[in-house]
């Protein structure tokens, strides 16, 4: 495991860094917000347009490309990279995750995961060794260990077996991993209980990995406790390797994050609102499908530079919405997106510019958070 992240800037103020993680394809400027691309796809987004809007890296899923279309047929296929045409970072997540949120179709055991297929209720298996395999398959920059990731709120006697089983198993992934061209970061559980998270992220940093993980957050608990627990668990967590948050997009919650010392974000949230007509502005979030915008011809972000909001109106994008015009997805997509690596752009050169901390303080105040 070599020196693949450099921090080359850190805010006087707080904990929050700029830096570059270097992958097989492509150098990572961090603060960075990674889009959720599940099936192999952004959905609604070609990937030469997630390319021109300054996407650097977006997340795959296991899981779902194990169950669809198989983890053989993309390495018949030339990788995933080749596979999907992107010629960017990929990251893929185990399906811990699915763990948790398909837990109606799951058993959980201390050798791994036996589930039935949401798509045709197939018995499959998950161990931390198969996941391992399934993602060298797949041949992503970052791959994850298998974890074990429960809701809020759950017992601390839940909390604290979910974190042992996911000591063992990040061990365990540690073991196999083969490291031929991929980062493996580590995963970090304990729901919401502090010496539970600084009790894994010790064992988890022992074992040793690429990056550093906290997952089982926004999963439920209030805002203010998820904030807490990035501060209980930061300061374990070595200044040179990359941290990252997952399941992580709203806008306030980045800023918060990255103040705290996070440097790595993936959610569904901005894409799948951007399919829900509702738009990230500057001002706050905008439900374009509503009565108030039939015959409002301004742009939809009169500060957005995208080609959403250089070419169409309020009322247009109201209209396809309306119409259920498949188009709707794709250009509030393109704009939710645009938003995203906008903003993080701006956090770094905030960073590299010593102005982060008043960057962050105007940035939360204009940004109502609504919804």
């Amino acid at each position: 495991m070599g020196h693949h992240f450099r921090v080359l800037a850190q805010d006087p103020h707080s904990k929050a860094r700029y830096g570059i993680l270097e992958t097989p394809h492509g150098s990572i400027e961090t603060p960075v917000f990674m889009p959720v691309g599940t099936q192999g796809t952004v959905k609604a987004v070609a990937p030469d347009r997630l390319k021109a809007l300054g996407v650097q890296i977006f997340l795959c899923n296991a899981y779902h490309l194990h169950l669809r279309p198989g983890e053989e047929l993309v390495r018949e296929a030339g990788g995933l990279h080749r596979f999907i045409s992107w010629d960017g970072a990929l990251l893929t997540d185990s399906g811990g995750f699915q763990v948790f949120s398909l837990a109606q179709l799951v058993r959980v055991d201390d050798e791994g995961v036996s589930f039935r297929s949401h798509l045709d209720g197939s018995l499959h298996r998950f161990t931390p060794e198969n996941t391992m395999q399934i993602q060298e398959a797949l041949g992503a920059d970052i791959v994850m260990p298998l974890d074990e990731c429960v809701g809020f709120p759950a017992s601390v006697e839940r909390e604290r077996r979910a974190a042992e089983r996911t000591i063992r198993w990040a061990r365990r992934c540690r073991e196999v991993f083969s490291g031929r061209g991929q980062l493996l970061f580590g995963i970090i559980q304990g729901g919401v209980t502090k010496d539970l998270r600084q009790f894994c992220a010790k064992k988890i940093v022992e074992i040793g990995f690429d990056g550093y993980a906290i997952g089982g957050l926004s999963v439920g608990e209030p805002k203010p406790l998820m904030y807490e627990i990035i501060e209980v668990v930061e300061p374990l967590l070595p200044e040179d390797k990359p941290r990252y948050l997952m399941g992580v997009g709203s806008p306030e919650s980045i800023i918060e994050a990255v103040l705290r010392g996070i440097d790595m974000f993936d959610c569904v949230l901005p894409t799948r609102n951007a399919r829900n007509a509702c738009l990230f502005t500057s001002r706050g979030r905008m439900n374009i499908d509503r009565q108030e915008f039939a015959r409002d011809f301004r742009s939809p972000d009169p500060e957005c530079t995208c080609y959403t909001c250089q070419n169409f109106s309020r009322a247009y994008l109201r209209h396809l919405f309306k119409a259920g015009e498949i188009l709707a997805a794709e250009l509030a997509t393109i704009h939710n997106l645009a938003f995203m690596v906008k903003l993080m752009a701006d956090v770094r050169r905030a960073l590299q510019e010593g102005y982060f901390s008043e960057f962050a303080r105007e940035f939360l105040s204009l940004y109502k958070a609504k919804g």
